[in-house]
Formats: structure tokens, C-alpha cells, sequence
């Protein structure tokens, strides 16, 4: 996740009034009141974006590298209980094939039957929140807010929403504060909670998203540390200090990695006992993201990466 993944916005219409009308708001209130399990094992999530070479690809999307036997994004969770004996996941948009009523619908009823339970949606888009340009900014809220009514109906707690960069503009505080504000308002309409993870160095720096979920000052945004991703851009001091203000900050997920290639191709490993200290100094409750990003299998990267995480939340 050095720079945003490489998504294209498929085509996501709104969902509909009956979409909604089937959809059951599981937390309700003025502020997220999330009830977080306590066993180690039973905060873990997998997270699909580490499986896209194993997932179907969207509708008019090629595969690239090594190709190996495919599954249709609704099987995920079932896959990911068999494999690993987790039943929550973390869904990435890049993997939907549709996000029309009649796809969520159908997902719906896999996560039922495999009794699993989706706890984010990692929302990719292309449009910039801070771009000075009004109506990119418009397409930017309501892409966001087209996945939140997703969550909602696929009874997610939460979304990650990312930032692009705008071309030709520095991050604008004001100007993105404004548009996640709307946005977040629109969540806590529907119970969800937003997300911002340190993953773009020029738009999600760690600091950065501090100050931004200062500005908005509202319980329904949150900050979700990623334990590698500043780690690739930055110096190593810097990301540290970054990850554990954004631990200050946390409510409902965080991304768990050991490791990952910065953009020369160079590996860089995670202090999984430092991070992990943030993770307990802050006094977070919420869920941990398995997210191998390393080169090699995912299977087993995930497998390390599930043993570690349960050491430490011991």
C-alpha cells in the first residue's frame, strides 16, 4: 500500500431506497458504541487486499504476474475461516464486482451463512476531498458515501475512506475538513464510523490526519494506524512518532504488518513489540487488520502474522 492502490472506480451506483430499507443499523446512538470483544483471537481481522491475486478480478480488469486459482469475493470469508479460523474480515472496494443492490444482496447472505462478519470497508476512490476543483470534490463525498450506505447494508461498523492527492494542490486542512465532515455526518446517520489510514506520504501523512480528525472533532471519525505503510516513506523516527499519535486517535481498526518494500524495492521491517506498545499505551480496543504486504505467500505471511498479533495482545 506504498502509494494508493491501484484502483479503478468502477462504475458504484448509489444504493437504493429498498436497498436501505433492508439494511438494519446494528449500532445506534450519538456517539459509536461498538461492542469490541475482548479475546485476542476474536479481534482479528483478514483483510482481502493482500489476497488479490486469489479473488476474482472486477468486470474488465486483467490479471498481472503469476496467476493462480481465483474466488469469487463473496466466498472470501468462508476461505478465510476454513484457513485461518477467523470469522471477520476487512473488504477492499477494488475487489467488488458491483456494488449494486442485487451483488450486497448476495454477499449479505454468504456472510450469513459462513456466519462471518465484515468489521470495514477499505474505500479506494480517484477523486481528491482538498481539490480545488468544487466538483471533484463533490464526486470525492459521494463515492464515500456510497460505500458507507454498502457498510451499512453489509452491517460493517465501519469504513476506511482514503485521500488522493489533488493534482497540483498541497493538502488543504480547511478544504478536506469540509468535505469529510459531510461525510461523516452522513456516516453517523447511518451508525458507521470512518476511518483515515497513513497510506498516501503527500495526502494521509500520519501528523496530517491528526490534525484533520482535530478539525473535524467529531466521534464518528477516527484515525486507523497502518504499521508499516509511513515506515516506507518516511525516516523511521518520523513514522513511529506518527503511528503512536494516530494510536491517540484510534476507535475500531488498525492494520497489522511486518514488513513491507518501500518504493526502491527495499524491505522495511516493522518494531512489532514498539508498535504494538502504541497499540496498549493508547488503550485500544478496537480491531486488528491482518494486511500482509510483503512479497511471497499471503497464506503463510498471514499465518505469522495471526501468531505474532496474538502473542502481543495477550
Amino acid at each position: 500500500m506504498i502509494t494508493r492502490r491501484c484502483f479503478l472506480a468502477t462504475s458504484v451506483s448509489a444504493i437504493t431506497a429498498s436497498l436501505l430499507s433492508e439494511a438494519v443499523p446494528l449500532f445506534g446512538g450519538t456517539t459509536p458504541n461498538i461492542q469490541f470483544p475482548t479475546q485476542p483471537r476474536e479481534r482479528i481481522a483478514i483483510a482481502s487486499y493482500p489476497f488479490r491475486d486469489f479473488i476474482d478480478l472486477p468486470p474488465g480488469e486483467k490479471p498481472e504476474g503469476p496467476q493462480h486459482p481465483r474466488i469469487p469475493l463473496k466466498d472470501f470469508p468462508a476461505h478465510v475461516i476454513s484457513k485461518f479460523n477467523v470469522n471477520k474480515v476487512e473488504l477492499w472496494t477494488g475487489h467488488f464486482p458491483s456494488a449494486e443492490q442485487s451483488y450486497l444482496r448476495e454477499l449479505r447472505q454468504a456472510l450469513d451463512k459462513a456466519k462471518a462478519k465484515v468489521v470495514n470497508l477499505a474505500v479506494d476512490g480517484e477523486h481528491s476531498p482538498y481539490s480545488p476543483d468544487a466538483e471533484e470534490r463533490k464526486k470525492a463525498i459521494a463515492f464515500s458515501k456510497q460505500w458507507i450506505d454498502a457498510a451499512t447494508f453489509l452491517g460493517s461498523p465501519s469504513v476506511r475512506t482514503n485521500l488522493p492527492d489533488a493534482k497540483g494542490a498541497a493538502p488543504d486542512l480547511n478544504v478536506m475538513a469540509g468535505s469529510l465532515t459531510q461525510v461523516v455526518e452522513y456516516a453517523a446517520s447511518k451508525n458507521v464510523v470512518v476511518h483515515l489510514e497513513n497510506d498516501n506520504p503527500i495526502s494521509e501523512d500520519p501528523f496530517f490526519l491528526v490534525k484533520l480528525v482535530e478539525k473535524v472533532n467529531s466521534p464518528w471519525l477516527h484515525t486507523l494506524p497502518d504499521f508499516c505503510n509511513s515506515l516506507t516513506a518516511k525516516p523511521a523516527q518520523y513514522a513511529y512518532d506518527g503511528v503512536n499519535a494516530m494510536f491517540s486517535h484510534a476507535y475500531g481498526m488498525c492494520h497489522v504488518k511486518a514488513m513491507e518494500n518501500d518504493r526502491d524495492g527495499k524491505p522495511v521491517h516493522v518494531d512489532m513489540a514498539r508498535t504494538f506498545g502504541f497499540l496498549k499505551q493508547h488503550g485500544y480496543k478496537g480491531f486488528c487488520s491482518m494486511e500482509y504486504d510483503s512479497p511471497g505467500d499471503p497464506y503463510a505471511g498471514t499465518s505469522e502474522l495471526i501468531e505474532t498479533t496474538l502473542k502481543f495482545l495477550a
